[in-house]
């Protein structure tokens, strides 16, 4: 009597992901220039443009200056610019049929969007410290913990966008991602009171701020240099839309690969 040997699909530990394969999207993201050089000059260009050496740039604003507070505000948009535009890159695979390759491999979707959230907070990372290495030089002033503090907060809240870009990257063409995304960034920014604050506002644009997804970062990322309590909603915020885009990052993912 013969006994059949059915083979057993190995389960790869933590959904296929590997350090291996991060790295690959790190070499890869290094490789395109274009991308790197606009995330890190043109958050710095505009914190040059609005906040150094101004007449209002030594005022005070809460343990530091306004130059301080406007750095924050144009590293946590450069962290923005540089997430969304790595995220997004994922509609070039797209188009090169690199998507539905990797659906042949172990690799689980959550996995990939892991692997491709972390590789494009790496860009965050940059463009941040590059717009505060040139407040530095400039003159923002704040105690040194607000500098970790901000810094560690915008990268971490970054996430959120490279999740978005993920998302958009299967949802649009890859001949215009960055095109259709470039306005829709500058306008999110700007009703989450990142390039006005939300105060000189009036109060239906406040509510309306409530609900975007920059509002809840941009709370957050501005409480330690203002003093300002840790906002619950702030952080639901951030949460909520985190979680929106990494489902539907997740759910395009699937659906874009399932006929391999």
């Amino acid at each position: 009597m013969t006994t059949m040997i059915v083979p057993v699909r190995r389960i790869p530990p933590l959904g296929g992901f590997n350090l291996t394969f991060l790295a690959l999207e790190i070499r890869r993201l290094l490789r395109n220039s274009r991308t790197v050089i606009f995330t890190l000059v043109l958050p710095v260009v505009f914190f040059l443009i609005f906040g150094a050496h101004q007449s209002y740039s030594s005022e005070r604003a809460g343990s530091g200056n306004v130059e301080a507070f406007i750095m924050i505000s144009m590293a946590v948009y450069g962290a923005m610019l540089g997430t969304t535009a790595t995220g997004a890159m994922v509609s070039v695979e797209r188009a090169q049929g690199w998507s539905r390759q990797l659906r042949l491999t172990p690799l689980k979707p959550v996995a990939y969007i892991v692997i491709k959230v972390l590789t494009a907070t790496l860009v965050g990372l940059a463009s941040i410290a590059a717009v505060y290495l040139a407040g530095a030089i400039t003159g923002a002033h704040m105690p040194v913990s607000v500098w970790v503090e901000t810094a560690l907060i915008a990268w971490i809240g970054s996430l959120v966008f490279a999740a978005f870009g993920l998302f958009m990257g299967y949802l649009l063409p890859s001949e215009n991602v960055m095109q259709i995304l470039g306005p829709v960034l500058a306008l999110l920014a700007f009703l989450g009171g990142l390039f006005i604050p939300l105060d000189v506002l009036g109060e239906p644009f406040r509510t309306l701020a409530r609900f975007t997804p920059m509002y809840g970062l941009n709370q957050l990322v501005h409480a330690p240099l203002m003093h300002d309590a840790l906002s619950f909603g702030a952080v639901i915020n951030v949460v909520l839309w985190a979680a929106v885009f990494i489902a539907g990052a997740a759910w395009r993912f699937r659906r874009d690969t399932a006929r391999v």
